[in-house]
């Protein structure tokens, strides 16, 4: 279908109480406009992006991300308003879906019923129990004939539950002929987009309304509505990824980022965060565990562990209180209170409890690399950047500073001194 979409981010968000952009809020690890732009790339290739506020800055997170999106900077100052945003935006399609940034969980299945209808403007209307607060929607022989503000509603009005969703899909040929008719003759001295309703409505256009789901086109307007909207949308992925067959005990307790993928039969016990572009395939992810932009193959995670990103393990076990980071590790065993950093670790190799990895010189990382079947005793330090190669013993407590040779038994300890009877002695018993 040929296709402009225009989607409205040039508000300044005053009720998020935040010197970040409202459309760059997070929502499941992603910016809630780029909920919005997901939504619509695949059905669009000619997406524009009206911006205003911190307009360079909204430019730029979006262009690391996204190829070919255009962008509007609104006149906010001679034109402010939804209806001001849209003027001077070139459209190349002769059909034009308007959106508003700040409603991240609105789905390209929604989207794509708005679209389909056959009127001159489609309109999207929630139909709400109690519509008090919002302007209704006056619809007559299923066309919708008016938008009128609570404070204008008649008492038979006022019963109306239909009430405007705020996204729609309008003839280029009436966008370029209303949008320059807008005027601001209005308490608010706005632009107001909804007056093109009007204008449709007077000159017997169908406006054709659209019931769509309350929960799919709830706009984020404040911290309590980003915590709604992220509940929602948790709600969403965890869904659809239990349908696909992911195990979750307690699911409500576990958070799943939305560019996190699962594969074969993974279980995530309670309290698991699963962060950034992580994978899991197969494996067991225990109780409050955390996996940041990781990979994770056919192995077993926590409790409490901690994967940082650009980790990879692969038939390993990772116990608790265990911390990976920018390491690979592949069949190995780290069972309790160890830190890896900067590593590259070989199968069959045991981390004893407390091992750490001092990749850090308070300048720059080092790399710590470990062969085949090593048994690293607990307690000790491997100061990198230094190499263990295949089937060494490194003795319990050691501090390992120089590389260590295949077969060898490596053992740094101070001697032990005992003194005979220096308890009583020092306590004078």
């Amino acid at each position: 279908m040929s296709l402009s979409v225009i989607i409205l981010a040039a508000g300044q968000g005053t009720r998020m109480k935040s010197s970040t952009p409202k459309v760059l809020h997070p929502i499941s690890g992603k910016p809630m406009l780029f909920h919005t732009i997901d939504a619509v790339e695949n059905f669009c290739n000619d997406i524009t992006v009206v911006l205003y506020h911190q307009a360079s800055r909204i430019k730029e997170a979006i262009n690391k991300e996204y190829v070919g999106i255009k962008f509007h900077i609104q006149d906010a100052q001679q034109f402010p308003g939804t209806g001001g945003a849209m003027k001077g935006v070139i459209c190349e399609h002769e059909r034009v879906l308007i959106l508003n940034g700040d409603m991240p969980l609105i789905t390209t299945n929604s989207l794509q019923k708005l679209i389909s209808g056959d009127g001159d403007i489609n309109m999207s209307v929630i139909r709400l129990q109690n519509s008090t607060g919002y302007g209704r929607v006056i619809i007559n022989g299923g066309s919708v004939v008016e938008i009128v503000e609570e404070k204008d509603c008649t008492p038979e009005q006022k019963e109306v539950k239909s009430v405007n969703a705020g996204i729609y899909m309008v003839k280029k040929e009436l966008i370029e002929r209303y949008i320059p008719r807008l005027n601001n003759n209005n308490a608010q001295l706005e632009y107001y987009l909804t007056d093109i309703i009007k204008m449709a409505v007077d000159e017997a256009k169908d406006v054709l309304p659209i019931y769509v789901e309350e929960s799919e086109f709830k706009g984020v307007n404040s911290k309590l509505d980003l915590a709604h909207a992220e509940e929602i949308m948790q709600n969403r992925i965890k869904r659809e990824w239990m349908m696909q067959g992911v195990s979750m005990r307690l699911p409500d307790t576990i958070y799943i980022d939305s560019q996190a993928q699962f594969e074969g039969e993974c279980f995530l016990e309670s309290g698991v965060s699963i962060q950034g572009k992580s994978k899991i395939i197969s494996s067991h992810i225990k109780s409050n565990s955390v996996v940041e932009d990781a990979f994770i193959q056919d192995s077993s995670v926590g409790p409490m562990a901690r994967i940082r990103p650009d980790s990879i393990l692969k038939d390993t076990h990772i116990g608790n209180f265990v911390e990976i980071k920018k390491s690979s590790l592949q069949g190995v065993k780290a069972g309790h209170l160890s830190y890896i950093g900067d590593a590259s670790i070989d199968k069959g190799t045991n981390i004893g409890a407390g091992v750490i990895t001092c990749n850090y010189d308070g300048k720059a990382k080092h790399k710590t690399i470990i062969g085949k079947n090593v048994f690293i005793g607990s307690d000790s330090q491997l100061v990198a950047p230094v190499t263990i190669e295949d089937d060494v013993l490194i003795g319990a407590g050691s501090t390992i500073n120089k590389n260590i040779s295949k077969g060898e038994l490596a053992l740094s300890r101070v001697p032990l001194k005992r003194v005979s009877g220096f308890f009583y002695k020092f306590f004078k018993k």
